[in-house]
Parts: C-alpha cells; structure tokens; sequence
C-alpha cells in the first residue's frame, strides 16, 4: 500500500511537484522551528517565513498533489481509449548535451530570480511596515491619525513599534486586520470617524513595555502647565504639579503607578468605549484577597470585562489630539501668536470653537478673516499688522491639526484619559461612588496623585526661584519716586 502510494503521488509531474513542496516545506519549518527553540532570534520577518509563508507551500503541495493524480488518471484513459502507451513522466537523458545544457541554464536563471523574489517580497513587507506606508498610503482615511501622530512624543518610533511590536503572532494578526482595512477602503466601506481600536490593541507587555518597564516607574516629577487669561493683555499664568509617578520601590507600591504592581491585578466592568466603569475588581496577590467596588449604576447588556494595563490612562500615547484651549496657549507660549494682541486669547478661543468648516482651505481662509474683522472693528491700528495675519494663520494650523471634516473628526472627539481635565479621565473609577458591600469606596483624593505646587499663578516666587516664572516688572521710577512723596508727606 505504501509502495502504490507513493507511486500515486510521484507518477506525474504534477503530483511529483506538490510532494516536493510538502516535503521541502516541513523540512525548513522544523528546521526553523528547532533554530528558534535553540534560541535564535530573526525577528519579526522570520516568523512570516516559519508561520505564513511556509505553510502556504505546504497547503498549496496538499492541493497540487490530488490534483496531480485526478488530470494524470484522465490522461491515462483518454490514452488507453485511443490505444496510445501511458506514460506518467517525462525522460530526461542527462546523457544528451541539449538536456545538460537547459538543466544547467535553468538552475542558473533560478537562483537570481529566486534571490530577486526574497529581496523585494523582504521590501515589501518593510515598507508596509513603515510610518510612511501606515499614515500616507490611506491618506485621506489615516489623515487625523498620522497628523495627530507627527506632533506626539513618540513620532520616531514607528507605527509597527505600538502597533504590532515584536514577534510574528501579532505581525501575521495585523496582516490579516490590515487585508479588510484594504478592502474597506477600496470599496469606501471604512467608518467616519474612525473608532478607537481598545478592542484589537495588543497588550501593553508586548508593546509600551519594551521601552516603559514597569520596575522604572519610580519618583515624582514636576509638571508645569503656561495658560493664559482672556483679558485685554493675555495674563499668563501658570499651574505647577508635583505628580507622583510611583510605582515599586523598597517592596511597597505607591503614587500612580501603584496600578500596575505585579503583586495585585484590576479588572474593569465597563461599556464597549470603556468610558463609563460600572465594577472594579481588586486581587491582591500577596494576601490573596479580592475585592469588587461596584458602582450604584448596574451593568447594562453588552458590558466587557477587562484587565487593566498601560492603555487603560495612556490611551492617546501618540495620536493626542488637543482641546482649543490647549492650542491656544500652545500658541502663545511659543510665540506662533503674539502675546500683545489685545484679547488674542479670548478671540482665539471663540473663533475656534463658534463654527465648522466642510473643509480645511475654507477653515484656515475663514479663521483668518474672523481674526482680522475682529481686529478692523476694536483696534484698526493692529488689524493690517503682522501680528495679526500670524495669529489667523496659528488658529488656522489649530483648527486643521484637530478637526478633519471629510472623517468627521471634531474637537474633543477623541478622549484623552490622563489627568481628568477635559474628560472625567481618573474619576472614571475615582469618583467616590464605587463602593464594596462594607462601604469601602475608590477614593478622590487629589493627593493620591499630585500636589499642586502653583494653581494660575502670575507671581508664585517658588516657580521664580526654580527659573518657571519670570518676575513681574519692577514699577516705573516715575510711578516709585510719586509713591515715596506720597508716602512721606504729611497727612492732609
């Protein structure tokens, strides 16, 4: 029986094939699969090889084989009908100098065409992988995401970096995403706006934790916030925070990075966006004790549970997109708008927000003259200045770096969760309203997380003596030596 099955699935050419490409795919595969075992690293392109490519060889042989055998089984009686001999395989005389020769040509075409083919299927799935390729080949649906992506601390390390990370699992699983992501835009099937991906992220272990390990999460850092007044001079101002980072250290977790001690693990009840958090489940490893703080609001239909990680605070890494008043004291701050503009803060403020634009040439045109009317009708000495025409041009960049009309992307559209400023953000759990059965709540204590150093603040002398803050200007000498009279003269 072996003997006949072997006959079967090496008697034509075909079939002859199909068994070379079976056996010749397990061979590398274990061969690759030992070398891996062995210690081996390849990356990321070797995985493709070992559990993408490979395998399609293998099932192709599958399917080559039986093919094979069938269009051999109706040559041989299409042959025997017409009384014509069956032959299965071709004769290859190696002893005539005509077959040597086209032997010898074919192997030599081969292996260049080979080697071309590895080099440029190697290209190819490098470029894919690349910024470029990610932001700029789906221009039009990754616009919001790539704009977003080029002004985040993170825009030098790559897409595929937080993306995919390393391995081949989640490389082969983004492939396949990315195989309807080609569909969908092709044929205009791709939603507007673009939902965040929280569902098909892979974990932060794989990803943000290659460069943030956890045992690093030590200390607290200064945070200092510039901000501006809508009075006529555009008063700056400025919030200092000492926030407590935290994390492990000396055996004991603290700060804010206490969330992430390996000795205990949360796990959320939330709706799909994981905006809104019903229950919160506490596991302390050490003491093996769990605790569930529920909130007074039940779970609806369609809630997820989900074990807490990086992403669950850090869920705009590097496509934070800004709120208006953060563009504008961006802005101010560094000098892309002039600070003498009367009111510049107030107007920038209304105008940004008070209409849409259908699109971004509209946007920045129509800032620009909403800018210059306003200063034609209070202050006509400054309306034609250069001043003006680069603040109109500085809201024009805000409002077009935030809001893409053609995907439906507004303002505050994308929740950032860090902090709890513009989005309930921390208060999602830390809100006083979860509670166990014995009535242990999730505190809101601000000091858990920060203590505020400086809280819109023209003259703090702590931010002056750390170089923060400049001082105000002394007064006039003028106005000093007026007060000395006045104060030294006698009483009337």
């Amino acid at each position: 029986m072996i003997k006949h099955f072997f006959a079967a699935i090496t008697g034509n050419v075909i079939s002859l094939i199909g068994t070379l490409m079976i056996a010749l795919s397990l061979l590398f595969i274990g061969a690759l699969l030992i070398m891996q075992a062995m210690g081996f690293q390849g990356g990321a392109y070797l995985g493709i090889v070992t559990f993408v490519l490979l395998p399609m060889v293998f099932l192709a042989g599958i399917i080559v084989v039986p093919l094979g055998i069938w269009l051999q089984k109706r040559r041989d009686a299409k042959a025997a009908a017409e009384g014509r001999p069956v032959g299965h395989l071709p004769i290859v005389d190696l002893n005539k100098e005509s077959t040597r020769g086209i032997l010898l040509g074919f192997v030599a075409l081969s292996v260049p065409i080979i080697a071309l083919a590895a080099g440029l299927t190697f290209k190819a799935v490098h470029y894919m992988d690349s910024t470029e390729f990610c932001g700029m080949a789906c221009h039009k649906v990754m616009q919001p995401e790539y704009t977003a992506f080029q002004r985040s601390p993170h825009v030098r390390v790559g897409c595929a970096g937080c993306h995919i990370g390393p391995g081949a699992e989640w490389f082969v699983k983004a492939k396949i995403s990315g195989s309807w992501q080609l569909i969908a835009v092709a044929f205009d099937l791709y939603p507007r706006p673009i939902p965040t991906p929280v569902h098909s992220l892979r974990p932060a272990n794989g990803t943000c934790e290659q460069c943030h390990w956890p045992t690093k999460f030590v200390g607290e850092r200064l945070k200092v916030r510039t901000h501006y007044t809508d009075d006529e001079t555009n008063t700056e101002v400025k919030t200092a925070l000492m926030v407590k980072v935290g994390g492990s250290e000396g055996g004991e977790s603290h700060g804010i990075h206490w969330h992430v001690d390996p000795k205990h693990t949360i796990r959320y009840l939330s709706d799909p966006t994981r905006e809104t958090i019903y229950d919160i489940e506490l596991t302390d490893q050490a003491e093996g004790t769990t605790k569930v703080y529920k909130a007074a609001e039940g779970a609806p239909a369609g809630s997820e549970w989900r074990t807490m990680d990086c992403v669950d605070c850090h869920n705009r890494p590097a496509h934070n997109y800004r709120s208006p008043q953060y563009e504008v004291d961006l802005a101010l701050s560094e000098g892309r708008i002039d600070k003498t503009l009367p009111y510049i803060k107030r107007e920038g403020m209304r105008i940004l927000t008070e209409k849409e634009y259908p699109s971004h040439e509209e946007a920045r045109a129509g800032i620009a003259d909403a800018v210059k009317a306003f200063y034609v009708q209070n202050y006509p000495d400054r309306a034609g200045s250069p001043e003006v025409e680069a603040a109109g041009k500085a809201l024009g960049d805000a409002y077009c770096w935030n809001n893409f009309p053609q995907m439906k992307v507004t303002w505050n559209l994308y929740p950032n969760h860090i902090g709890h400023k513009d989005t309930p953000g921390c208060f999602r759990c830390h809100d006083n309203k979860h509670k166990t059965d014995t009535g242990e709540k999730v505190g809101k204590k601000c000091g858990t997380c920060h203590n505020i150093v400086a809280e819109e603040e023209s003259d703090s002398k702590l931010l002056q003596e750390l170089g923060l803050q400049e001082a105000p200007p002394e007064p006039a000498a003028a106005e000093q030596g007026t007060a000395t009279e006045a104060a030294t003269s006698p009483a009337t």
